[in-house]
């Protein structure tokens, strides 16, 4: 019996682990079937782009796996539960359950309220396609109103960031104001800040810092120290949240509901289980968790394959890196920040800003989308379709 493998979520790390499976284990002795709650590939590092108005691919995950063997179940997942090694799904069909001998968890990340009133009501996002989509139905409603439209942005992490200049320099039309809980940017170096601020200056984006909200309504933003903000568009961009579907399993994870892993990213209370990207409460080589991001999630994956690689074949299980090295920040199409981190995760005294910085971070994003769009790098497609083509030898020799 083959031995079944089920990978949940098909974003950044999941695509990958799952392709890079099918590429090293034989299909003769493994059967690898992805879930995922949409039939398309969300590059998530360009949400704000589409937010903005501007056009991004969305591979069809169909395209992506045909022909690595890989099995594409379009369903969303409702439960786990590692004790009986099964996953709970829901589709069009009503749904049902899958049964698995290892299970990749990469459930990803979602936006978070943290328990601010108004926020699901009132407020937009772009951790997810359908709701940056909303928000852009919404610019696109005050572009066509005229001059004037406000657009306030809460959280200045890298998502607030990334997404208030994308608006400011898209639509210039509209009124931005970029609402930082602190200083704005005060994880980057001094020079990072500098240029930051020079940008925002430069595409007349007004920055209020040291402010926190205690409310979200439908025109206003109500901050804790009696300040009202206006506003046609909210957009919350302050933090982000894992799935409850973990902490519901028994999986042992932490307070926020990431699952426990070892530096195998395999689960310490389910050996069968391993977790990756976001969902993963993982500890790098300096000590640190690692933070959610797109980077995370390509070294927790290559660490999980090497893991699920080894214990399958019974080769030596390869260590390889969790590090953290830097933040790469788009402001815009034409400027950006690469600021690198040492390893206790504290900015670098230099970073890199300006149209460079911009380049190199769209490279970044193309290599990911081409990644996750060649996720076996054809290998397995060749030699699925050997194994399936008709041995022509032996039909000449029964003639």
């Amino acid at each position: 019996m083959k031995h079944r493998i089920v990978v949940l979520g098909a974003g950044y790390a999941g695509a990958y682990v799952a392709g890079t499976l099918a590429r090293r284990l034989s299909p003769a002795d493994t059967e690898i079937t992805v879930v995922n709650a949409e039939p398309d590939f969300v590059q998530r590092l360009r949400l704000h782009q589409l937010a903005a108005g501007q056009e991004i691919a969305a591979p069809r995950l169909a395209d992506v796996f045909a022909g690595t063997g890989i099995r594409l179940r379009v369903a969303r997942v409702t439960a786990v539960d590692p004790e009986r090694q099964v996953v709970a799904v829901a589709d069009a069909d009503g749904g049902g359950e899958l049964g698995y001998d290892t299970l990749l968890y990469a459930l990803g990340s979602h936006g978070s309220d943290h328990g601010v009133p108004g926020v699901t009501e009132h407020a937009f996002d772009v951790a997810g396609r359908p709701s940056a989509l909303r928000l852009r139905e919404r610019l696109d409603s005050l572009s066509r109103q005229g001059e004037g439209g406000r657009v306030l942005v809460v959280g200045d992490g890298l998502t607030g960031i990334e997404t208030a200049t994308e608006i400011a320099e898209s639509r210039p039309g509209l009124s931005v104001t970029l609402v930082a809980r602190g200083e704005l940017g005060a994880r980057l170096s001094g020079g990072a800040r500098s240029h930051l601020r020079q940008v925002c200056d430069r595409m007349g984006i007004t920055v209020r810092e040291h402010s926190r909200v205690a409310a979200v309504e439908a025109t206003r933003v109500l901050c804790a120290d009696g300040t009202v903000l206006g506003s046609d568009a909210t957009v919350w961009t302050a933090g982000f949240a894992v799935s409850p579907i973990a902490a519901a399993s028994g999986l042992e994870v932490t307070e926020d509901g990431r699952i426990v892993v070892d530096r195998t990213m395999r689960s310490v209370s389910h050996p069968n289980v391993y977790a990756v990207g976001d969902s993963a409460e993982a500890v790098g080589d300096n000590g640190r968790p690692l933070p959610m991001s797109c980077a995370s999630a390509g070294y927790t994956g290559r660490q999980a394959v090497a893991a699920i690689v080894g214990r399958l074949t019974g080769r030596e299980m390869a260590t390889t890196k969790l590090e953290y090295v830097g933040n790469h920040i788009s402001l815009g199409r034409r400027d950006g920040i690469l600021q690198m981190v040492d390893d206790q995760a504290r900015s670098k005294p230099k970073h890199l800003g300006g149209r460079k910085a911009a380049r190199i971070k769209a490279g970044i994003v193309m290599m990911s989308l081409w990644a996750t769009s060649h996720p076996t790098f054809g290998l397995p497609k060749r030699k699925h379709r050997l194994a399936a083509a008709p041995d022509v030898s032996a039909e000449k020799a029964a003639a």
